[in-house]
């Protein structure tokens, strides 16, 4: 009997597809971003001035999100997007990485904002919590998509070829870049900072959410859980500080999980559940 040529999602997402991820990606981002950078009153005049809530700035973020998609519709298929989206429901895990992205990281930015003289939490509007409260499930849908694409497709072929540690310093390195241009388009908040110890965070986030992602057996969930809180308003702006003592706790982690962190043994290397190590093995 043979198999159904049409589902193709039985077959690996081939290591070859992280090139065009990428390519997309910064497409997407580099082309939108680098247009109000090169020619800022046509493309204002043409779109309106960007910012935080405009379309072409959620389009922007969302670029690894729509290329991590579009890579695994191109490979597998519609009928892959849905197994690959399962991987939004993956919510066990060791407890300890709960606490940490539940408060741990919180702590991170408290702790920062106190050293630079800042306050526990972010200042209220005028109009009180709810501004914010509102501002952070717009979050929700803003940065946190972006992990359909970094941890749903680059980690786990990256993690084919590398042990986990060097695949999240690679997805930071690239992470961090991506957001480059953004550091020099006027309206928006990283125009505030210095890119340095943004870099080095966007490397040592990468690295901390590796064993959270392998021990939640490529879970989605808590990636963007994770991210979600990286960018919560409520958590006071402690740039450079929190990045500082982000380095502190990635090196206490990738000890306490060195096995883990340099070894390939159990990694998570499906892009979509199912397809199988032999698939894997055939397909890069």
């Amino acid at each position: 009997m043979f198999a159904d040529p049409s589902d193709r999602r039985n077959a690996a997402i081939p290591s070859r597809a992280l090139l065009a991820f990428v390519l997309l990606t910064f497409a997407i981002t580099w082309g939108v971003i680098g247009f109000y950078i090169v020619a800022p009153e046509r493309a204002a005049g043409w779109f309106g001035e960007i910012g935080g809530a405009h379309p072409l700035f959620f389009l922007a973020t969302w670029a690894p999100g729509i290329a991590g998609l579009a890579v695994v519709a191109a490979h597998a298929g519609p009928r892959g997007l849905l197994p690959f989206l399962s991987r939004l429901f993956l919510w066990r895990c060791p407890p300890a990485w709960w606490l940490f992205i539940l408060v741990g990281l919180p702590l991170v930015f408290v702790a920062g904002s106190l050293i630079k003289g800042g306050p526990v939490l972010a200042p209220l509007p005028p109009e009180g919590a709810g501004p914010l409260v509102a501002l952070l499930f717009m979050m929700l849908f803003l940065g946190p998509v972006e992990e359909l694409g970094w941890r749903g497709v680059a980690q786990p072929i990256l993690q084919r070829h590398m042990a986990p540690l060097w695949a999240g310093a690679v997805i930071g390195a690239t992470w961090g870049m991506w957001h480059l241009p953004a550091f020099f388009l006027a309206g928006v908040v990283f125009a505030e900072w210095s890119f340095l110890p943004f870099f080095v965070g966007n490397v040592v986030l990468a690295i901390l959410v590796t064993p959270i992602f392998n021990a939640a057996r490529g879970s989605l969930l808590l990636p963007i859980l994770f991210h979600w809180q990286l960018i919560n308003p409520f958590w006071p702006d402690a740039q450079p500080w929190d990045t500082w003592i982000l380095v502190g706790v990635a090196a206490v982690v990738v000890w306490w999980q060195r096995e883990a962190m340099l070894s390939r043994d159990g990694v998570v290397t499906e892009v979509v559940p199912g397809t199988g190590a032999a698939a894997l093995r055939t397909a890069g």
